[in-house]
């Protein structure tokens, strides 16, 4: 990937922010070499903000990081497409994009996704994702299978809000042991897109 940062007088080009499930262009901002260095080595957008003069990784203040899915640089080699999965809204006033605009698409389990990865990397004591991750594995393993068993036994019976209790916990340690193991939802999708294709 090369971009020319020379070409404008100020050594930024513009940043076109992409949801990468929805396609919706979300914001635009502005970079130099070091602020795309950071994007990639953060895997978290990173801009050069012009107002305050210096790098600024987008959702630094708010937790509404935009994490990188890829990358792509356009036929004049001035000009980023970042395609990104947004943890939470984009523009600053609340919105999902700085247009005003409705993100249709649902990222919850993203942003669930995102919560898991900082229980485990950043370890709080009064978090039970945190407890999960320092009991190990096997621990994480067993309660997939508790969660699995209340599940079935929720099944057999008519009460829709205990069904969905007991999934909605099924669900919810099945990501911890997916991060657990170093993988995402995204690389499980992925293996039944492959199988669908065939």
């Amino acid at each position: 990937m090369t971009i020319d940062f020379k070409k404008y007088s100020d050594g930024l080009v513009p940043a076109v922010i992409q949801d990468a499930q929805t396609n919706k262009v979300l914001m635009l901002g502005f970079m130099n070499e070091a602020a795309l260095n950071k994007t990639n080595e953060l895997q978290q957008v990173t801009f050069f903000s012009r107002s305050k003069s210096r790098l600024w990784t987008k959702g630094e203040e708010s937790g509404h990081f935009l994490f990188v899915q890829e990358i792509k640089v356009d036929c004049d080699a001035d000009t980023l497409l970042i395609k990104v999965n947004p943890a939470g809204p984009v523009c600053h006033t609340g919105a999902d994009t700085c247009w005003n605009e409705k993100n249709d698409a649902d990222h919850f389990l993203e942003t669930l996704e995102n919560i898991i990865t900082e229980r485990k990397n950043n370890p709080h004591q009064k978090s039970y994702t945190s407890s999960l991750f320092e009991k190990g594995i096997n621990k994480i393993a067993q309660k997939v299978g508790e969660e699995a068993v209340e599940l079935i036994i929720e099944a057999k019976d008519d009460d829709a809000d205990l069904f969905k209790g007991e999934a909605a916990d099924l669900l919810f340690h099945y990501l911890i042991l997916l991060q657990a193991k170093g993988f995402k939802l995204t690389d499980i999708v992925a293996v039944l897109k492959n199988r669908h294709s065939k």
